[in-house]
């Protein structure tokens, strides 16, 4: 004993020391591996607690020691809690789980690597927080920015009755995902590693299945093969493609692939508000960046039209952002229709006939489909979008231009512009939903634009016209349909006519001046166009109700005057135009042309009462007379006054007409219709708003 003394005390100072190190953790190591270290459970549960700020529990077993090297751990009814904000209990719970850590990863680097796990009937919960700031799965200081999950690496693995619960309350997403049992063995998982769940978004329920296809190469660092399909009735969506890491989304490589009756239903679970579309079908490459999800590359089809770009989703400040540059080749006029209101499913089973709704006996074609205030509330967007070419039957519009913005329920279409028969059309429409109810402006032009071409499918030929056209309409309407805003609109509409000719087949017909038409026709000089010196169609429009104000359009033979209006209200026609003559016609019906019916099915009555007047005069003087008498009925004198152009041009409204002696006109009306629907007579002539108005002239 003493020998073995006096050696210790020869030994240098460092060497004694290293030795005392060394038994008393080899002292430990004893004592912890005949013990298994199941003393510590207490301090375990208290230094980990404090640690992770969270309150741990062993329930059941605990071993904790050297194995021979590695870290033997081992408990039983373990938990972990949940911050107080969270709406389970705890983050994480098993009935046991046993594993073997590597030491020197506790101490070095970043990834923990783990031996041998063995978890039984586990259960993650993994919620973001309402603020998006923390989530459940970042441990320590409670007020730390919440971090991407990261799971360690695992060696050898056998993982039975895992559950995941997942909860975004910013997307009000919930998700229920449970794996199939995982079996691993030497870094190499004996097969796929399927989950299936369910859950919803936005309060809509889907179904959800997939796999990670080369788990193998996840756990030896490499990328990880992902495959999900998620089904929400009959709209899907697939995903494949390579992850970073089995839990990692950021810089993930990703190919979606949706398709469906309609995709509204899937921007339903993004609470974004979008048009109905006939069934669609899009691929895009997927990744996320930073706090953004983009879809690249997107192109496919919805309906009969194509659709090609880019997308961006995100959550500033908390709020759901969508961006989009988007451009579409062909658009079939049929899949506009549900953008303004109308049933994608009536416009693809019956075409444009979908588009009338027959109420109480009447046709009806002005769109009812409520705006979505609630949906528009929950998120912003900054839109653009094009359209090269619009297939549509005697409808000649291109190159659409849409700039959307979406503010906290503000959309302003600010440009929205297309070609129109070689005109330009330039809109600016703004729909209000901040308050109630929702106010629309509309403000719409058109740029001098050729008769011929624009009316073609009217019988106008564009040989022989030279007259062109050019528009305005500002209106102002509340409600929250196209129908509700337009019938209570107030504003005005205005169509002038510039010099120019116009040839259609039978025009003289249609102004009634029968000796004139009759004398062309054998003469052979049908053909010879209109020559127009100036024309106003022009209406005021109160409270959904749009009186003439006024139509007068100067040709060299003719004064061709208009009175009456048409209703937003219940979409309603009636109108009167007349053509006087400016020289004598011995045999003329120049009474009005009635234009009645709806919006929908329209209707000209050129037989008036007027004209059947004349008919019994001319019958009467016949019988009395001779029947030549019975022509000074039908002659017309041919005092029609020329109207001053400048007005007209100006867009002026009817009581601003003159003649070319500079006398007010007293057969223009006064933009009045005779009672509104109310029965109420129509008041006051809105100068303020025409003096505006007539600024664009």
């Amino acid at each position: 004993m003493g020998q073995a003394r006096e050696r210790w005390r020869k030994l240098p100072l460092p060497a004694r020391i290293i030795l005392w190190v060394v038994g008393i953790l080899f002292l430990i190591w004893l004592i912890l591996f005949i013990t298994k270290g199941r003393f510590l459970k207490s301090p375990f549960e208290r230094i980990v607690s404090s640690s992770l700020q969270r309150e741990v529990k062993v329930g059941g077993d605990f071993q904790l020691y050297f194995d021979p090297i590695t870290v033997k751990f081992l408990a039983e009814r373990f938990t972990i809690s949940n911050p107080k904000w969270a709406s389970q209990p705890h983050l994480f719970r098993a009935d046991r789980i046993d594993t073997r850590i590597s030491p020197f990863s506790l101490v070095f680097g970043d990834t923990k690597r783990i031996k041998w796990l063995e978890l039984r009937n586990g259960a993650a919960d993994l919620e973001w927080s309402r603020d998006g700031k923390t989530n459940t799965w970042t441990l320590g200081d409670p007020n730390r920015k919440g971090e991407p999950l990261d799971l360690p690496t695992v060696r050898r693995a056998i993982i039975a009755g895992t559950k995941v619960r997942y909860r975004d309350p910013r997307l009000a997403v919930n998700a229920d995902i449970a794996f199939d049992t995982v079996r691993a063995q030497d870094t190499r998982f004996a097969h796929d590693i399927r989950f299936t769940g369910s859950g919803t978004m936005r309060d809509r329920p889907f179904t959800l299945r997939g796999g990670l296809l080369s788990p193998n190469d996840t756990v030896t660092g490499g990328k990880n093969q992902l495959v999900v399909e998620a089904k929400a009735g009959a709209t899907v969506l697939q995903v494949n493609g390579t992850l970073p890491g089995a839990t990692e989304i950021e810089g993930a490589d990703l190919s979606l692939v949706t398709y469906g009756p309609n995709i509204r239903l899937l921007f339903d679970f993004l609470g974004v508000a979008i048009p109905d579309t006939r069934h669609y079908r899009f691929t895009s490459d997927l990744t996320k960046v930073g706090g953004e999800w983009r879809f690249t590359h997107l192109k496919g089809r919805f309906g009969d039209s194509d659709l090609a770009g880019g997308m961006t989703i995100s959550l500033p400040d908390n709020r759901l952002l969508l961006k989009a540059d988007l451009a579409t080749n062909t658009l079939d006029i049929i899949d506009v229709g549900p953008f303004i209101g109308y049933n994608p499913e009536k416009l693809e089973a019956q075409g444009a006939k979908g588009a009338i709704e027959t109420v109480q006996g009447r046709p009806r074609v002005l769109p009812d489909a409520p705006l979505r205030i609630e949906a528009i509330r929950a998120f912003d967007a900054d839109v653009k979008y094009s359209v090269k070419q619009v297939r549509a039957k005697n409808f000649p519009i291109s190159n659409i231009g849409l700039t959307l913005k979406l503010d906290h329920s503000l959309i302003t279409m600010s440009p929205l512009t297309f070609d129109m028969a070689g005109g330009f059309v330039s809109s600016d429409i703004e729909i209000n939903a901040r308050g109630a109810p929702v106010r629309t402006k509309y403000d719409i032009r058109l740029s001098p634009t050729p008769m011929g071409k624009l009316l073609g499918r009217w019988g106008v030929e564009e040989s022989g016209t030279t007259g062109v056209m050019k528009a305005r309409v500002q209106m102002t309407g509340e409600g929250d349909s196209v129908r509700e805003s337009l019938g209570t609109a107030d504003g005005r509409i205005a169509v002038v006519l510039p010099a120019g000719t116009m040839w259609a087949r039978n025009i003289q017909l249609s102004e009634l001046d029968i000796g004139t038409f009759i004398t062309k026709m054998f003469a052979d000089k049908l053909k010879k166009p209109v020559e127009i010196n100036c024309g106003l169609i022009a209406f005021t429009v109160r409270d959904g109700v749009a009186a003439a104000d006024p139509i007068l359009i100067d040709t060299k033979k003719n004064v061709i005057v208009g009175r009456g209006g048409f209703s937003f209200r219940n979409e309603s026609l009636d109108m009167a135009v007349r053509a006087d003559g400016k020289t004598i016609s011995l045999f003329s019906g120049q009474s009005p042309i009635g234009i009645g019916g709806y919006f929908a099915k329209p209707g000209i009555n050129p037989v008036s009462p007027e004209l059947l007047a004349r008919g019994g005069a001319g019958a009467g003087l016949s019988l009395v007379g001779t029947p030549i008498a019975g022509i000074l009925a039908f002659v017309d004198v041919g005092d029609a006054k020329a109207a001053a152009c400048g007005p007209v041009l100006s867009g002026a409204n009817a009581v601003a007409q003159r003649t070319t002696k500079g006398k007010p006109r007293d057969d223009v009306g006064r933009g009045t219709t005779a009672k509104s629907e109310s029965g109420k007579a129509e008041k006051g002539e809105q100068k303020s708003q025409d003096k505006k108005f007539l600024g664009i002239f």
